[in-house]
């Protein structure tokens, strides 16, 4: 069984943001699944999801929530697997308390967080994950950054001559 990423959100309204994880995942095609389970509201879905996940073939897990954000951590709680927390802006202070709330984990209970909406750099970092044993994924990722490269070397050139036009 190849190994999965799993993408879990703490509401339905964290979709839009996790959009750009699922688009980077099946860039790559790296496997997932997605869920809803909140940290507050079904705490106990949360402890048996993430005690079951290495069982069910995850290899990372990807936790996106807003406000007090406790997702990420709930889970890692529970797991020895990996979890990278997206922060997801709320209209409370702009994604701030979501990221602190992510970042501040107690010793022992590790999360990766990325940045407030992050959750393209989040798949990208499960997909660094897995690529540490997996030669075809660092492949792809070593292209991908190739493209990159191109891309803003192109962009340079169309500034520059844009800008002798001025």
């Amino acid at each position: 069984m190849k190994r999965k990423v799993a993408i879990v959100m703490g509401s339905d309204s964290d979709l839009p943001v996790m959009r750009d994880a699922v688009k980077t995942l099946r860039q790559f095609e790296v496997p997932f699944e997605v869920r809803v389970i909140s940290a507050h509201r079904t705490p106990g879905a949360a402890e048996a999801f993430a005690k079951g996940a290495r069982e069910n073939g995850i290899a990372v897990i990807i936790a996106a929530a807003g406000k007090a954000a406790h997702l990420g951590g709930v889970l890692a709680a529970y797991t020895t697997l990996p979890v990278i927390g997206v922060p997801v802006k709320s209209s409370t202070m702009d994604g701030l308390d979501s990221l602190l709330s992510m970042v501040q984990m107690p010793k022992g209970i590790p999360v990766a967080t990325v940045a407030i909406d992050g959750a393209q750099n989040a798949a990208l970092l499960a997909v660094q994950m897995l690529a540490l044993s997996d030669e075809t994924l660092s492949e792809k990722l070593e292209s991908f950054k190739i493209n990159m490269e191109r891309e803003v070397m192109e962009k340079d050139r169309a500034v520059m001559a844009e800008v002798e036009k001025l």
